[in-house]
């Protein structure tokens, strides 16, 4: 061999060498990885099937190398268990709702659903994609212990009555169940709110122990059976006018991920956001008319009284923030962005 032909060995030699230990750390990075997951929802629900669409979609975008076993609510552990059998690695993603540990993390109040706030749910989801919101979340998860992927964000909840209400001023003195940042908010405007579990909500209507209620979306209450016991419904539902549902991880579990097994999980994510979002105005309209059939009034509240509640307010949201530095930041942001949007 001539020293020409040899050098060339040696270099092709040199570099199938280095190739050849690249191929471990690539077939790591496309390696198969299995999670478990627990919704919100029961099984059934139309959430819960968007739930299965999300985990189908991340196995499609991976090539069906990440799989995410999915348990709807309650299956894995109790619904207020979740946030610390997540942190702690039971299992590594859950569907929440922030605002269920808002007590703890004041950030929360206003990741979830802002009473009065955005009227439009594409107003709320463009605050986490374009104005920090997405990362504001994230830091707040984070002090947690865990990463906050992506929201689910989709439009309001209504309000169900026993009696005609007809404008903001006309809840002052009624009794109304609300949950949250809500029952603050609706009890600065006088309404004598009553803390109750959302299963009690038809016998607590249906006795009269509240006036009016807010529970969830119009479908699920129609399947709870509401219109028998409340014959009229109050739009929009100023108390959760948007709703932003959250996938969070397990950080070590999400860290461990090569890069496009996470932007599998953004995309997949960001899709239910608008797909289930446009299913659910569907199914309002279809279910107003059966609601109707069965005698119930819809009211349609005054949009100037709206925006002039919503003015007033803005002083329970930054009570609401318990002088938090980051739940103060987020707040600013939005009012800022709901001033220029004319809402304030």
């Amino acid at each position: 061999m001539t020293d020409l032909k040899r050098r060339r060995f040696l270099t092709a030699s040199a570099l199938g060498g280095a190739a050849a230990l690249a191929m471990p750390a690539v077939a790591r990075a496309e390696a198969a990885v299995q999670w478990r997951m627990q919704a919100l929802w029961d099984g059934g629900t139309t959430p819960f099937e968007f739930e299965k669409k999300f985990v189908e979609r991340v196995s499609e975008l991976t090539d069906g190398q990440f799989e995410i076993k999915l348990f709807s609510a309650g299956q894995l552990v109790p619904a207020n268990q979740a946030f610390d059998a997540v942190r702690s690695g039971a299992f590594q993603l859950m569907k929440t709702f922030d605002g269920y540990e808002a007590g703890k993390i004041p950030s929360f109040a206003f990741t979830s659903t802002i009473p009065f706030g955005f009227p439009d749910p594409d107003q709320y989801e463009a605050w986490f994609y374009e104005l920090g919101g997405l990362e504001m979340a994230r830091e707040a998860y984070g002090k947690a212990g865990l990463t906050y992927i992506a929201p689910t964000v989709y439009g309001e909840e209504p309000m169900h009555s026993t009696v005609k209400i007809e404008s903001i001023a006309d809840m002052a003195g009624k009794k109304g169940r609300f949950v949250g940042l809500a029952s603050a908010v609706m009890g600065d405007l006088g309404v004598a709110v009553t803390p109750m579990a959302t299963a009690e909500v038809y016998s607590g209507l249906e006795k009269g122990l509240i006036d009016f209620a807010d529970r969830g979306d119009l479908t699920a209450n129609y399947e709870a059976g509401l219109a028998e016991v409340a014959k009229f419904i109050i739009l929009p539902g100023v108390h959760q006018p948007t709703t932003a549902t959250s996938y969070v991880a397990n950080s070590a579990a999400y860290d461990a991920l090569p890069e496009s097994y996470k932007a599998a999980l953004a995309v997949a994510a960001r899709e239910i956001s608008g797909s289930l979002r446009q299913r659910i105005i569907v199914q309002n309209s279809q279910v107003l008319d059966k609601y109707r059939e069965q005698g119930v009034e819809v009211i349609y509240l005054d949009p100037a009284d709206v925006a002039e509640a919503r003015s007033k307010a803005v002083t329970s949201w930054k009570a609401a923030t318990k002088e938090d530095p980051l739940a103060t930041k987020i707040v600013d942001s939005q009012i800022g962005f709901m001033q220029s949007l004319g809402l304030i």
